[in-house]
């Protein structure tokens, strides 16, 4: 069985509800439908209810089976206005929410922080800041995390890989990295994957010294401290953390010995970069961004993606939202 089959088997009986804010954009229309149809969960398309049926139906997909809702005739409305500003502490008045509820992705964040809804997908028509203010106002961190970050499952046949931070923190300090470390085993696990940690760089175990090997050492010490049964070491280049040959030469203390599965790259550049030679060069399927360090889940799709890509997601965010 693949992921997206183990995943929408986990799903289906938590009967949840994913909020889809941009309803009109075709994909998400397409993936919708055949969710709603596989009774995997209910879809929440966020729009004006006439233009979304109708959408739907010049695509000739069925979407009886997904709540819609309209944030201009929401009847609680005036209960998430007041939510919102007592949520946003001072920065947004009764008017100033009025206003920006009407945007359909703070409308479904909040949503989601109402508990009416158990996560949002976004992200098609959208820009990744677009997804992600609203969650970061709203839903905000999990406790004793500080930042969010966003990881990729990287999948080809059974093979499952983790991937981060290759969509959010450009420049991460050792303590952004421990942080991304800890939460990645975390994220792995939903997908079971038994996760053994790489902190990677161009340097293995000290073969290089510089400020930015330097700054994964550190990482490597704080993660340890925030989650002592975590398997993890670090620096190391790629090549020593996932062929066992390799690191038998490089690196014959590690816990590791060549098998990581959750890969942490020490910068956005470098995690951009992996992923995408990954997929391109290696035939992996990159499942993401998924976002991770939130009180609930949010995820962010490309403008790029299909409504495979949406489906895939919405199972995943789903699969966020039984694992709280």
């Amino acid at each position: 069985m693949g992921l997206f089959e183990q995943l929408a088997e986990k799903v289906t009986a938590a009967d949840k509800k994913i909020v889809f804010p941009e309803g009109l954009d075709e994909r998400i229309l397409t993936a919708a439908s055949r969710l709603a149809e596989e009774g995997i969960m209910t879809p929440i398309l966020i729009g004006n209810i006439q233009d979304v049926k109708a959408k739907a139906k010049a695509l000739d997909v069925s979407i009886d089976s997904c709540d819609i809702i309209d944030p201009n005739n929401y009847d609680g409305f005036n209960e998430m206005v007041t939510a919102f500003v007592e949520r946003r502490k001072g920065k947004a008045t009764e008017e100033d929410a009025k206003k920006i509820l009407i945007d359909e992705n703070y409308f479904g964040t909040m949503l989601v922080y109402m508990n009416k809804a158990d996560g949002l997908v976004s992200g098609a028509a959208h820009s990744t800041a677009d997804t992600v203010r609203p969650a970061l106002q709203i839903i905000k961190t999990k406790e004793g995390v500080k930042k969010t970050s966003g990881v990729f499952i990287m999948v080809r046949d059974e093979e499952k890989y983790v991937f981060a931070d290759c969509a959010i923190n450009i420049t991460p300090d050792s303590n952004d990295l421990a942080e991304i470390a800890v939460e990645s085993a975390k994220t792995g696990t939903l997908f079971d994957v038994d996760p053994k940690v790489a902190m990677l760089s161009f340097s293995t175990k000290g073969s290089a010294k510089s400020p930015e090997t330097e700054k994964v050492s550190e990482a490597l010490e704080i993660a340890k401290e925030k989650n002592p049964s975590l398997v993890i070491d670090g620096e190391f280049q790629f090549d020593a953390a996932f062929v066992p040959s390799v690191a038998e030469k490089k690196a014959p203390d590690s816990v590791l010995k060549g098998n990581a599965n959750v890969f942490v790259f020490p910068s956005l550049e470098a995690g951009n970069i992996g992923y995408k030679i990954a997929q391109r060069l290696g035939g992996f399927e990159a499942v993401g961004p998924i976002l991770q360090g939130l009180n609930r889940p949010v995820n962010d799709l490309s403008r790029g993606c299909s409504a495979e890509d949406v489906y895939n997601l919405a199972l995943i965010t789903a699969a966020q939202a039984v694992g709280e």
